[in-house]
């Protein structure tokens, strides 16, 4: 099965890889490409780093040595990638901004001083308002800027109106869901979708398609990176229509 691949690099390499090693075979087309910022960040006063994505991660390690803080992750791939950093206290959460809250919140006692959270221009939910509602202190960094493409990607676009089509699209963000949806309608190709699968890592990403036409739109059953290809390779095995 082909499986088109819409995330950034290098994430969508790494996916690539997975999609590989599961017998699918990926299209890799990134619909947005990363811009880091390297700049100064006053330490003063933390006591831990947040990173709501493996982006952050690469950005924050871009320009900084700094390794002694503890870090809280959103996610198992965002953990992954901290350690593979040089950080040793990693906490990870379940895969969203809610369970990264909780997470802290439940290790505020560990805390000796605000919270940081490593983050790019465009963000899903708000994880320093969060914690702030709860009586911690918290504040955000912005190290990086996920652009988007302006046009649908010529090999996603042949790999989608094809005589044999991809099976399936992999959405790793609410954003990318909606810029996929709104490519493809200034595409005028919307109609195809009508024989394609929607693999999603979450329900908020699954939301961005409502109303549309995809032959189905399918939801991970965990918010991680293999989570997706077993909703992919799972539903092939299953055979459901």
């Amino acid at each position: 099965m082909k499986v088109l691949v819409t995330r950034p690099e290098p994430d969508a390499a790494a996916f690539a890889e997975r999609c590989r090693r599961a017998g699918l075979t990926p299209v890799i087309a990134p619909l947005m490409h990363i811009s880091i910022e390297k700049k100064p960040i006053d330490f003063g006063g933390i006591g831990a780093l947040a990173f709501t994505s493996a982006n952050g991660v690469r950005a924050f390690s871009t320009s900084h040595e700094a390794r002694g803080l503890a870090v809280f992750a959103v996610g198992g791939a965002t953990g992954d990638e901290a350690l593979a950093a040089g950080f040793d206290d990693v906490s990870i959460a379940d895969g969203d901004i809610e369970s990264l809250t909780s997470l802290i919140d439940q290790r505020r006692g560990r805390l000796t001083g605000a919270v940081l959270q490593i983050a790019g221009a465009h963000r899903a939910g708000d994880l320093v308002n969060e914690l702030r509602l709860r009586g911690l202190e918290a504040r955000r960094e912005v190290l990086y800027t996920a652009n988007a493409v302006d046009f649908l990607p010529e090999n996603a676009r042949a790999a989608l109106v094809a005589s044999n089509p991809v099976e399936w699209v992999s959405f790793f963000s609410p954003r990318t869901a909606a810029l996929f949806l709104a490519l493809v309608r200034k595409s005028g190709i919307e109609d195809r979708l009508r024989l394609i699968r929607a693999a999603c890592l979450s329900e908020a990403i699954a939301d961005a398609f409502a109303g549309t036409l995809w032959k189905s739109v399918e939801i991970a059953a965990r918010r991680d990176v293999d989570a997706v290809i077993t909703a992919i390779t799972g539903h092939a095995r299953h055979g459901r229509a």
